[in-house]
């Protein structure tokens, strides 16, 4: 890694936008029936999502119209429909990378740092797979990049995670570089904190000067498989505006964990 000093650039408008009620009413639908574990009435799926009923049911004809959801005319029960494999078709065979490259962006471009995507390897290292990089004066984090999996912030997100025994996790540390080791304490209560709270923060540690953010994308047994994390220079970023973006890393996280690897309840027979 190594500071980027390129010249700032034009910082791009945030224009405000307004939600249209009608799509956040019909997606809030969408999802409750695929979370749902047999089809459901007008009635029930508008109590559930808290639609008036008048609107859920012009909503779900749209729907049924559509061919989004589909309806059974005999027990009066809508459940999501053929047409939507239409939508999804051009996800098939996108790389996980790809699928979350937008989200990167998005945080980039929000608090003006580099994010990165790293990927949870077999051999118990992380390996960036994914970036995206802020028109300011910036950190440089290489495609490819792979660091020993319990460093940095990225590491006290996946220690919390693993729940290693101290022994073990004190055995793993000693083998790992940093420029400004933690104390094993500190270490050990940051690993704590990032498991209740969802995400860590490392401020010259692993590098001087460089303040780093992360949290853990979880599959659904509780094990990490990717790290979102933020990298910036430390003089450019005060202690508030990195918890501000632990919080966004966190939400972001949880959500790609929640698209990526979904529960499932499965449906009745």
């Amino acid at each position: 890694m190594k500071n980027n000093e390129t010249a700032p650039e034009a910082s791009t408008k945030s224009a405000s936008t307004k939600d249209v009620g009608a799509v956040v009413n019909a997606i809030q639908i969408l999802r409750h029936l695929a979370h749902a574990e047999a089809p459901e009435g007008v009635a029930a799926i508008a109590r559930a999502t808290g639609i008036s009923p008048s609107s859920a049911f012009n909503i779900l004809r749209t729907l049924h119209n559509e061919q989004l959801a589909s309806f059974d005319n005999e027990t009066k029960t809508y459940q999501l429909g053929l047409g939507l494999s239409e939508l999804a078709v051009s996800f098939i065979g996108r790389s996980y990378a790809d699928l979350i490259q937008p989200e990167l962006e998005r945080l980039s471009l929000a608090h003006r740092i580099l994010v990165a995507l790293w990927q949870v390897t077999d051999d118990a290292h992380i390996r960036v797979i994914a970036r995206s990089e802020p028109q300011i004066a910036h950190v440089n984090v290489a495609m490819g990049t792979r660091l020993p999996e319990l460093v940095g912030a990225a590491g006290r997100c996946i220690a919390g995670l693993r729940q290693l025994p101290e022994d073990e996790l004190r055995r793993r540390l000693s083998r790992v570089r940093w420029e400004n080791p933690p104390a094993f304490e500190q270490y050990q209560a940051d690993a704590h904190e990032a498991l209740e709270r969802g995400w860590a923060m490392d401020q010259d540690h692993l590098y001087r000067g460089m303040s780093m953010v992360a949290s853990a994308v979880t599959d659904r047994d509780r094990q990490p498989r990717f790290i979102i994390s933020a990298i910036g220079i430390s003089a450019q970023h005060r202690r508030d505006e990195l918890e501000s973006i632990g919080s966004s890393l966190r939400d972001t996280a949880s959500f790609i964990g929640r698209a990526l690897f979904p529960q499932g309840k499965g449906r009745k027979a």
